[in-house]
């Protein structure tokens, strides 16, 4: 039970931290490179700060209660809300006067709320395995 509320305030933390990167003024910070390996930094940037989302949201609920069925579902539905989490911090960058919309932020962090939650899906058939054996 203490670990599911320390992955809780986790979650609350990280939502605070994607707020305000998605949403405040980096105008007068130093230039970064562009690309990295050839991808621009931008989209690795969106990558890394949305991968998280599923992985603590989903140990965030009650793990003991579900089994693999329920577990998928659950996972898809965190994918979804993600994703309208996403859609809804690319919508809001374009309404303000010193942030862009960017069709390609969204498909970035669709492609990292996926593999997290490939990942999470992975964790959980291991924990229902071990509680199970």
């Amino acid at each position: 039970m203490r670990k599911v509320w320390i992955i809780r305030v986790l979650l609350v933390l990280y939502l605070v931290a994607v707020a305000v990167l998605c949403f405040a003024n980096f105008t007068k910070m130093p230039d970064v490179p562009r690309n990295i390996f050839g991808i621009p930094a931008d989209k690795l940037v969106h990558f890394a700060m949305f991968l998280p989302f599923p992985v603590l949201a989903f140990f965030s609920l009650e793990m003991n209660r579900f089994g693999v069925v329920k577990t998928l579902i659950i996972i898809v539905l965190l994918f979804g809300l993600g994703c309208l989490m996403a859609w809804g911090t690319e919508y809001y960058q374009g309404k303000l006067p010193y942030r862009t919309m960017d069709p390609a932020d969204f498909k970035a962090d669709r492609i990292a709320l996926a593999c997290g939650s490939v990942i999470t899906f992975i964790i959980g058939l291991f924990i229902h395995r071990k509680k199970n054996a």
